[in-house]
């Protein structure tokens, strides 16, 4: 069945280095907490804030063994008055046996404010 696995970190500044390093680990968490194999990967979308232009971080994937072949895709979030900036969220679609309350969605930095009641 698939599944929908969250999670979003921030970054200090609009760097291409912090972007890719900061989603490399929030990616490898997700993986990790989840058990995900990447045959098992249906797609992966990144969005980002618009403050955030220096770095695509789906090139983060590619430091992971085995996802060459996982289609992924970057975007822009929408502009939300007040909404957390230097934003970067995923959103990882696999196939997977685990219920949805079982699926560990995870938060880093900053953006642990957007989902407080998902601890991690």
């Amino acid at each position: 069945m698939n599944r929908g696995i969250r999670g979003a970190t921030t970054v200090e500044k609009n760097d291409a280095e912090e972007i890719v390093t900061r989603s490399y680990e929030l990616v490898r968490d997700m993986v990790h907490q989840n058990d995900v194999n990447p045959k098992d990967v249906v797609s992966v979308f990144f969005t980002v804030t618009n403050d955030l232009n220096a770095a695509f971080p789906a090139k983060s994937l590619r430091k992971l063994e085995g996802w060459t072949y996982v289609p992924v895709m970057c975007m822009t979030e929408i502009p939300v008055p007040e909404s957390l900036g230097m934003c970067i969220r995923v959103m990882m679609t696999v196939n997977t046996e685990r219920d949805q309350d079982k699926v560990e969605h995870i938060y880093h930095h900053e953006a642990i404010a957007l989902r407080p009641d998902l601890k991690n």
